[in-house]
């Protein structure tokens, strides 16, 4: 299996635009195994932002000041928790994570859905784990047809944007669980 490492000083920038990325909107399929992916059109905020899945993510991204950061260069790959992903925490949790004084908290939260460079699913079948923009790694596994990242189920992949790819996950990643 392959393990990705992410560069440092790259890390601390996709950090940031992790909270770009939370709010896209994962518009789009990936096809068959044959078709071409669609060409992206927009950046992975706006892709988000455009699917309306995603807002409790995008009010997280705000929040924790990584919108722009989303909107960068890149590449980033993104695993991105829906809003029912969010809604299913315990209660209060989201409302507690927004709160100014927990900023640093939800930045680690949010960054750790971000891995710097682009990992198409393709890749990310192959590989065990991955560096997060965060400095921890997920844990990846494939079978039986699936893909789950640190338990969760990648349930649409290959959203792609014009700085990166988004993968679309069930539930909400949190670093240390």
């Amino acid at each position: 299996m392959t393990r990705i490492n992410a560069n440092p000083l790259r890390s601390l920038t996709i950090a940031l635009a992790l909270g770009l990325a939370a709010p896209l909107a994962f518009a789009g399929s990936a096809g068959t195994a044959t078709a071409k992916p669609a060409k992206a059109q927009s950046d992975i905020v706006d892709t988000a932002v455009a699917a309306g899945q995603f807002k409790t993510l995008a009010a997280a991204l705000t929040a924790a000041d990584l919108v722009d950061t989303l909107k960068g260069k890149g590449p980033f790959t993104v695993f991105a928790p829906t809003d029912a992903a969010f809604a299913a925490l315990p209660a209060g949790t989201v409302d507690d994570l927004l709160k100014p004084e927990n900023k640093a908290k939800l930045v680690a939260i949010l960054t750790y859905h971000v891995v710097p460079g682009r990992y198409p699913a393709a890749r990310v079948t192959g590989m065990d784990s991955a560096a997060t923009v965060n400095g921890a790694s997920v844990d990846i596994s494939a079978a039986n047809g699936g893909v789950t990242v640190d338990g969760a189920k990648v349930v649409k992949a290959d959203v792609n944007a014009t700085n990166g790819v988004i993968h679309v996950i069930d539930k909400v990643l949190i670093p240390g669980t």
